[in-house]
């Protein structure tokens, strides 16, 4: 490793680097059959894919990066005795970093990590779903991103497994290239199995040409990436922390936003409860962002307060 290196650059390279290790973490533990699957709630099972994902990635930056605040969806005992992943991104490694990045101590850096999101659809075998997503925070606001994406190309035998994506604002992103939506149309993607009342009343609201429902909040930001929806919209408090800091850090990064449903960003200090309390709402583009912030009703917005 490249210890002249900023720790900033150093971090996003080790964290693309064991997004891909927990991604063959993932396709070991389902081609094995068995998913060791635990239900912590309604409609949220844990299986050994989550597990072991997320004791391979925080055990990681707890070895390289010990001072770092590190924080995962599962509850989870950390283990001491994790495999080191020796490899890291040259790619990122070299970027320029950002000025105000350069002299950042790692205590100062804050790391949400969802280590398989779309556990559900992991379950169910809707395996393109499925992402790891780790979102890095500095003075509150997410600084940079890493989706990785086990299954892509998944249904084709003659293209390479798995996929990851990074962006950092300010710099760019990589690992795909960002299409913007169609012109004229007003595709949405939200929820696939947490529907409400008020997340439906939302979407009415803002008459969708067509209406996505997908699982795992990486995957849905996605769909923003690529072009294939103009908006997520999800009018409930059922997100949390892990699920947004990596997205919104590659959605900023090409451009976009993602908020709560009222156009304000959310604050990803270590300190911060991790339900995303206000929703979410997210576009590829800034001007989408502000149509959808201006078009939801503010009966809807006051359903959906802190």
């Amino acid at each position: 490793m490249a210890t002249t290196s900023p720790v900033f650059l150093r971090l996003m390279a080790n964290a693309v680097a064991v997004a891909n290790h927990a991604g063959n973490i993932i396709r070991e533990v389902m081609s094995k059959g068995d998913l060791g699957i635990v239900e912590k709630g309604v409609n949220d099972p844990q299986t050994e894919a989550d597990r072991r994902a997320q004791q391979c990635i925080i055990g990681n930056f707890n070895k390289k990066f010990p001072l770092m605040s590190v924080i995962g969806e599962e509850d989870l005992a950390q283990e001491t005795d994790t495999e080191l992943v020796s490899d890291i991104d040259k790619e990122v490694l070299n970027l320029k970093c950002p000025e105000d990045l350069v002299n950042v101590t790692e205590e100062d850096f804050v790391v949400w990590v969802d280590p398989l999101d779309g556990t559900a659809e992991y379950t169910e075998g809707m395996l393109d779903h499925v992402t790891v997503l780790i979102g890095i925070a500095h003075k509150n606001r997410p600084v940079g991103g890493v989706i990785h994406q086990p299954y892509y190309n998944y249904k084709n035998d003659k293209a390479g497994l798995g996929r990851t994506l990074w962006g950092i604002p300010g710099v760019g992103v990589g690992g795909f290239n960002p299409v913007a939506p169609p012109e004229g149309k007003r595709l949405v993607v939200t929820t696939r199995s947490h529907m409400t009342p008020v997340v439906q009343q939302a979407l009415d609201s803002l008459k969708p040409d067509e209406i996505l429902r997908v699982g795992g909040a990486g995957y849905k930001v996605m769909l923003l990436m690529e072009g294939k929806a103009t908006a997520y919209v999800f009018a409930s408090p059922g997100c949390k922390k892990w699920d947004t800091c990596a997205p919104e850090a590659i959605l900023t990064a090409m451009g976009g936003r993602l908020t709560d449903i009222h156009g304000d960003p959310y604050s990803y200090a270590s300190t911060e409860m991790h339900p995303n309390r206000r929703g979410v709402l997210a576009a590829a583009k800034s001007d989408d962002h502000k149509w959808f912030v201006e078009n939801i009703p503010d009966a809807v917005k006051q359903l959906v307060k802190s």
